[in-house]
């Protein structure tokens, strides 16, 4: 591959309309960043060390916890960079490695929220049967489908964007490398590269979002038919976190990937709340949104403070 290739790094041309803002931004980035890493440790740690939390439900949630932490890693330490007033560059390999880390932990992202959305379906439509059908075994595979699965993914797209030549322009007109603004840089037909790429995210999440919209109209269907108000409220209350992520998760790739024309500014704003926001917010919304969690996370900082109560 590297063959045909002359271009040896790219140059990141950052976040468009921030020239003089860039302290703020940086300071405002490196909050959003941090806050996404301790706060999703401190859910994954709270889940791992309450027995009252071993659960598939928050078997996946850990999961998650964790994607959230690898996820913003990926782009915003570059960024965070280059805001700094440090180097823009970014080497070849680096920019293949952005490209796969990118869109394998989006991919897992999308079979990872399929995932959950199946076990909240199990819960609620066959309460019954719920630890017999999400026994651990059957959460251990699907977690592993799920990683394997965004591995595979990200090195198809990966191979598909680094296997044409790049020979002239290096110039990324973003904050890190992607598909569409990498493509653009090639130096060969890319129509095929265009094709398959946008093809492949687009069946991953039309796959994985008419799944999580089969289980939910299951879900609403078996809630309508709890006859007590408490029921369907509570009900209702175990899956408003997980489907209030969807939407945060889905938005970006519908507007980034699935529409046919780009617009800088817009796309540079949704990867901004893509890659940092979102995974700094996922920790309030299922903390805040849930009982147990804030039950769980209290008594842990509790003991924490208290030892001796140990």
């Amino acid at each position: 591959m590297n063959n045909y290739t002359s271009v040896k790094e790219f140059i990141l041309l950052g976040l468009p309309h921030t020239e003089g803002l860039e302290n703020m931004s940086f300071v405002l980035f490196l909050a959003f960043y941090l806050f996404a890493l301790l706060g999703n440790l401190l859910i994954f740690v709270t889940i791992l060390a309450s027995s009252s939390l071993h659960t598939p439900m928050y078997f996946f949630l850990g999961n998650l916890s964790v994607f959230d932490i690898f996820f913003p890693s990926v782009n915003s330490p570059k960024l965070m960079v280059s805001l700094a007033g440090q180097s823009r560059t970014i080497s070849y390999q680096g920019c293949a490695s952005q490209v796969f880390f990118y869109h394998t932990l989006g991919g897992i992202e999308c079979f990872l929220y399929t995932v959950m959305a199946y076990d909240r379906f199990v819960a609620i439509c066959h309460p019954m049967r719920y630890t017999v059908i999400m026994n651990q075994r059957v959460c251990t595979s699907l977690t592993v489908c799920t990683w394997l699965g965004g591995c595979v993914h990200g090195s198809i797209l990966t191979f598909l964007i680094f296997k044409l030549p790049y020979c002239g322009p290096n110039e990324v007109d973003s904050f890190f490398c992607d598909i569409p603004v990498v493509l653009s840089l090639a130096c060969a037909d890319t129509s095929l590269a265009q094709m398959v790429s946008f093809t492949n995210i687009g069946v991953v999440a039309l796959v994985c979002f008419l799944l999580i919209l089969l289980s939910y109209t299951r879900i609403v269907l078996s809630i309508l038919k709890i006859r007590s108000s408490e029921g369907r409220r509570r009900a209702f209350s175990t899956c408003s976190a997980h489907l209030t992520s969807i939407l945060l998760v889905y938005g970006p790739v519908i507007l980034v990937y699935l529409r046919p024309a780009s617009i800088l500014w817009m796309d540079s704003v949704v990867q901004v709340l893509n890659n940092v926001v979102t995974p700094s917010l996922n920790p309030l919304i299922y903390s805040l949104r849930n009982k147990d969690v804030k039950v769980a996370l209290r008594k842990m900082v509790t003991q924490m403070a208290h030892p001796s109560l140990l």
